[in-house]
């Protein structure tokens, strides 16, 4: 009998020390849509996430739940620091085509491993991952900076907050996007480069958002490679012309956890009721 209960002392310990080493988050939502003069529609959305952690090592495992075809792994990655060098690997393959405008035509492979060095020179941090991709990212004087060297096309980025202004700033293989926020008597408003607005009124909890998307030009689809190896890598689809809207969107935080959001969308007259929960 004191060896059944030094037994079952042993695995209580055990098992209160695994579950000490994860944390559960998650977020669910139900919206509905009148769709203005369309059929009304209602979706749902439901996420969770489970993080485990033990000395240097961290594995999180992601996944959407709702519908009726089971859970779906939307992320898996193993992350472990050992001295100056992490190492992590992505082993879920998400998928990357899209029928979205503009959304990728073609699948790519999202596994791989990934190196990274924290260098001694000036907080610099050096990664290499399995593609043969070498990166640099660091932070100076305030303006944090990542350059990305990959076949085809760099990838550069840049972010700075200067004088109470956020500025981004991302060159992708010679295409150039920006972005620049500011705070102006409490309301925050930013721009970015392809002249969208959006301005962010109220306090915490309690918010109206406004946002203008700018007129959208058309452009042809892009043949891409399997392999995406091409100048134009694994493809783009089409992109269909859209004039310029606006969307008001009101979110007010409940005392029950949950938030209650409207928004109204100027291109199609619609309205969306939005309640949502994240723990």
């Amino acid at each position: 009998m004191k060896k059944l209960i030094a037994l079952f002392a042993t695995t209580a310990v055990a098992s209160t020390s695994a579950v000490a080493g994860i944390a559960l988050s998650g977020a669910a939502s139900v919206s509905y849509d009148d769709n203005g003069s369309s059929a009304s529609a209602t979706t749902y959305d439901a996420d969770i996430t489970l993080v485990g952690t033990t000395g240097g090592t961290t594995f999180t495992y992601s996944m959407d739940v709702e519908g009726t075809s089971g859970p779906a792994t939307t992320a898996a990655a193993l992350a472990t620091t050992i001295g100056p060098v992490t190492v992590s690997a992505d082993m879920h393959d998400e998928t990357s085509s899209t029928t979205d405008t503009g959304g990728q035509t073609l699948e790519s492979v999202d596994t791989g491993v990934t190196v990274s060095l924290a260098a001694p020179v000036g907080d610099a941090t050096i990664g290499l991952d399995n593609s043969g991709n070498v990166s640099v990212s660091g932070t100076w004087s305030g303006v944090a900076i990542s350059h990305t060297i990959k076949d085809g096309s760099d990838l550069t980025t840049g972010s700075a907050s200067i004088a109470g202004m956020d500025m981004t700033l991302t060159n992708d293989g010679g295409s150039t996007t920006w972005s620049i926020g500011t705070t102006v008597s409490g309301v925050a408003v930013t721009l970015n480069s392809s002249k969208a607005v959006t301005a962010v009124f109220g306090l915490a909890g309690n918010t109206m958002t406004v946002a203008h998307t700018a007129e959208r030009a058309s452009a042809l689809a892009k043949q891409g490679s399997a392999i995406g190896d091409g100048a134009n890598g694994y493809g783009t689809n089409a992109v269909a012309s859209k004039a310029s809207f606006t969307t008001v969107a009101i979110s007010r935080s409940l005392t029950s956890g949950a938030t209650l959001a409207a928004t109204y969308n100027s291109f199609d007259e619609s309205l969306t009721l939005k309640a949502s929960v994240a723990f």
